[in-house]
């Protein structure tokens, strides 16, 4: 499995921004604009919650194995790569709606006056930050679940000592 890149999340984020904003301006030309919903935010950060929970869990649990603890209760591989692809997949959505609520907030900012808009910027901005924090809780989810390097695969192809 790749690991996520960085870059990758913030591309989705920049481009989701940047064609958010220039739909923003286009929708407001010839209509109202949609509301950013309250709950955005909310969803987010219980996603980031779920995924920092996860991780601190299979965190506990793999340094219990490490350690061999008696009775510690071990780490199914299969669980722990299907939660780093729900971490991923949580990622690169979380960048997307960011981007895509960044860049109607970016537009709002020109109507703060308006207390309707000031609201929709707020949620919007709040939207931001729960999406880094979902982005945030992924990433450290994917680290915990990392395999420790393995030296013996460096030297596979030497010849056995005689």
């Amino acid at each position: 499995m790749k690991e996520l890149r960085i870059r990758v999340l913030a591309g989705v984020f920049v481009i989701a921004g940047v064609l958010s904003w220039a739909g923003a301006r286009l929708w407001n030309s010839v209509g109202t604009l949609p509301s950013v919903p309250l709950a955005a935010p909310v969803v987010l950060a219980l996603i980031a919650v779920v995924l920092l929970a996860t991780a601190l869990s299979l965190r506990a649990r793999l340094k219990a194995q490490r350690d061999r603890v008696p009775g510690a209760k071990g780490v199914d591989p299969l669980m722990a790569a299907r939660a780093v692809v729900f971490g991923q997949a949580s990622a690169l959505v979380a960048a997307l709606v960011a981007g895509m609520y960044g860049g109607t907030g970016v537009f709002l900012l020109e109507s703060l006056d308006i207390p309707a808009r000031r609201d929709q910027a707020i949620y919007a901005g709040f939207s931001v930050l729960a999406g880094i924090g979902v982005i945030a809780a992924a990433l450290f989810l994917e680290r915990v679940c990392r395999l420790p390097e393995d030296d013996d695969n460096d030297h596979a192809g030497a010849a056995p000592a005689a």
